[in-house]
């Protein structure tokens, strides 16, 4: 049997990382009739760069506006969906107001939840990148934008 790493990497994905106060911007989507939290994240598009999907993506799930400011990692694998992802998780700062245009399809609210609530939420994470990414922010974990080159 082939191990993961051996299988092909499917998917490139984006995550918006956006904190007010002491609370992250995180959306409740249902997934084939199954509830989970997850930060507004999504696929990269064909012709996308990858700051053009977030702000797409935190947009499309949210509805608030959202300017990328620093690059928080990389994220691999997602082992409870036996395929290989690359996530990347871009810090960014949202608008005051989100507008008032429908969410996007299979989200079901946005929400601002501090870490604590997130942990102890009876829903499932959509994946283990949601507390990395949490975990990487509260560690200071930043890195420059231009580290994500377009060609």
């Amino acid at each position: 049997m082939p191990s993961s790493a051996d299988r092909p990497l499917v998917s490139l994905t984006v995550a918006g990382i956006a904190r007010r106060d002491d609370e992250y911007l995180i959306v409740e989507e249902r997934i084939r009739g199954q509830r989970y939290l997850n930060q507004p994240a999504g696929h990269v598009e064909p012709g996308e760069t990858l700051l053009e999907a977030v702000i797409r993506e935190v947009r499309e799930e949210t509805r608030f506006a959202f300017e990328p400011t620093e690059l928080l990692g990389l994220y691999h694998d997602n082992p409870h969906q036996g395929r290989r992802v690359l996530r990347v998780a871009i810090i960014g700062d949202i608008g005051d107001a989100p507008d008032d245009e429908p969410l996007d399809e299979g989200i079901l609210a946005a929400h601002f939840m501090s870490r604590e609530a997130i942990e102890r939420s009876a829903l499932p994470h959509r994946s283990p990148f949601v507390t990395a990414a949490i975990r990487d922010f509260e560690r200071g974990r930043r890195y420059p934008l231009d580290l994500l080159n377009s060609l």
